[in-house]
């Protein structure tokens, strides 16, 4: 019985040796070896995804080359700020709630009155998502579209009068005249303005209240007649800005008939302000005046200059 096994085992062997001493062809044909398939499948898959890693890689990491564009001295790419216009519903509860607010201040109570006064009912005022800072920057800006208003019915002409002879105010007596107008505006409700101003000084309300202040003295500027377009344009109203806001600030811990400390505080910071950016100008002059007279003595020295 040995003999028989001997026998059937002979060709399995020869037939396994042989296999392996046959050359394996690098073929697509269904014949090949099974191995031989898994790994060219695995290496071309692993190719793959080299290949796409490589290109998210290169898309993050390679900076983009963006052509120069050119642009004129005022950008026109600001961030955009935020807004407060108001719909029809909006702008008759915040007209109404302004003729309380010298009572009740800046608040909700004043806010639902309003509604009332307007026929609206007291959950209208959820109509109004910033509730009190709304009512805030309705002021604000009611205001200065009175002051334009002002200044269209003849403002500057009923002013400008000096001993009988009328007179042609500059740009910094319009100015002056302009914010002292502003101020008086507040006399009304000045008992209730620390609160508002609290209520702007909070972070989420900064945006808004800047962009406002930015708008009341870009307003007075073009009112008066300013007629800057160089650097000067921004370190005007970023000077004239904070006299304001100081000169409110003032204003609410006045005390004085007429409130003659705040007119007094304003002329004092006008003046200033003047008073600097003529020596800064000066100082301007006299340094370019000083360059060219060094450039000139090198040149007559032969320095090629």
């Amino acid at each position: 019985m040995a003999q028989p096994l001997s026998h059937a085992r002979r060709p399995i062997v020869a037939a396994t040796a042989s296999w392996f001493n046959t050359p394996l062809a690098c073929s697509s044909s269904p014949a090949r070896p099974l191995f031989l398939r898994t790994q060219q499948l695995c290496s071309r898959q692993f190719h793959q995804r080299s290949q796409r890693s490589f290109r998210s890689l290169t898309r993050r990491t390679t900076p983009s080359i963006r052509t120069p564009v050119s642009r004129s001295y005022h950008s026109h790419f600001h961030p955009t700020l935020p807004t407060h216009e108001y719909t029809n519903s909006q702008a008759t509860i915040l007209s109404a709630a302004l003729e309380h607010v010298p009572q009740h201040g800046f608040t909700l109570d004043a806010l639902r009155l309003g509604a009332r006064d307007a026929g609206f009912l007291d959950v209208s005022i959820q109509l109004l998502p910033r509730g009190e800072v709304d009512l805030v920057m309705f002021w604000l800006a009611s205001r200065r579209g009175l002051l334009r208003a002002k200044v269209e019915g003849g403002l500057f002409e009923k002013n400008n009068t000096v001993e009988g002879q009328k007179k042609e105010l500059s740009v910094e007596e319009k100015v002056k005249m302009l914010v002292k107008e502003r101020l008086r505006m507040n006399e009304s409700i000045i008992h209730k303005w620390q609160d508002a101003l609290a209520l702007m000084s909070y972070p989420s309300n900064v945006p808004i209240s800047l962009s406002e202040l930015h708008a009341l003295s870009s307003d007075i500027l073009n009112l008066a007649g300013d007629k800057s377009i160089d650097a000067s344009w921004y370190t005007k109203r970023l000077s004239l800005s904070a006299i304001y806001a100081s000169s409110e600030v003032v204003m609410t811990q006045d005390s004085s008939p007429g409130f003659r400390s705040t007119e007094a505080f304003v002329n004092r910071r006008i003046e200033d302000n003047q008073y600097i950016g003529q020596k800064v100008c000066d100082i301007t002059q006299y340094l370019g005046f000083m360059a060219s007279t060094a450039v000139g003595l090198g040149r007559s020295w032969g320095m090629k200059i």
